[in-house]
């Protein structure tokens, strides 16, 4: 009787021996227990804007196989013959990359981000809103504007949010006159020299900005 119960007693120091062993294992090898990959993935691309990168960059989206390509894209696209301006701006745009096929101008919004504001200012020591719009405007478009905010909005044809798209310009007032522009750069975004910032991306949606939003205008035939 004393023999059986010795016997149980090893067997269960043996079973427990072996359970300890299995969790040790587990845990020396989590990858055979759980594995989160992000399926997406970006190499040596900064976001940063106005912070300039070498184009040698992969966006590698993983699939079985191991083939290169763009999520939610067209098959045709290939990412790895993109600029490094459109993987930047399609990240802070919420755009996909093949949208932003406008190099001059994602070029010209790269080079004066971060300018810094003043009133009456156009050039890269300090710009205002509309010095900046005309000055993008020619450089990117060959199309001359006005100088001021109010000028501009004179000058632009009017056009129903429905039919905004890519260089149209946004207009802004404060009371009863017009006093500030940006330009439509694609999913609801606009690019500006703002008082506070300098020259940077906002969304229309803002609160600050959806306030004071007074309509589009288009100089771009």
């Amino acid at each position: 009787m004393n023999l059986r119960l010795l016997q149980t007693v090893c067997l269960l120091i043996i079973l427990s021996s072996c359970k300890s062993l299995q969790q040790s294992s587990a845990h020396k090898n989590p990858s055979k227990t759980s594995s989160k990959t992000d399926p997406r993935f970006l190499d040596n691309v900064s976001i940063n804007p106005g912070e300039k990168k070498n184009s040698n960059y992969a966006y590698t989206h993983v699939q079985q196989g191991g083939n290169k390509s763009f999520s939610n894209t067209s098959s045709s696209f290939n990412i790895e013959k993109a600029d490094w301006l459109q993987i930047k701006y399609a990240i802070m745009i919420d755009m996909p990359v093949e949208q932003l096929n406008n190099l001059p101008l994602l070029q010209q919004i790269d080079h004066w981000w971060g300018t810094r504001y003043c009133l009456g200012g156009n050039d890269e020591s300090c710009i205002d809103c509309s010095a900046f719009t005309q000055t993008i405007l020619r450089n990117v478009y060959g199309v001359e504007v006005p100088r001021t905010a109010a000028e501009q909005y004179n000058f632009a044809q009017p056009i129903s949010d429905a039919e905004i798209k890519e260089g149209d310009l946004v207009f802004f007032k404060s009371g009863r006159g017009i006093s500030h522009v940006g330009l439509f750069v694609g999913n609801n975004k606009f690019v500006h020299a703002a008082t506070s910032e300098g020259v940077t991306i906002t969304d229309l949606n803002d609160s600050y900005w959806s306030k004071r939003y007074a309509g589009a205008g288009r100089v771009i035939k």
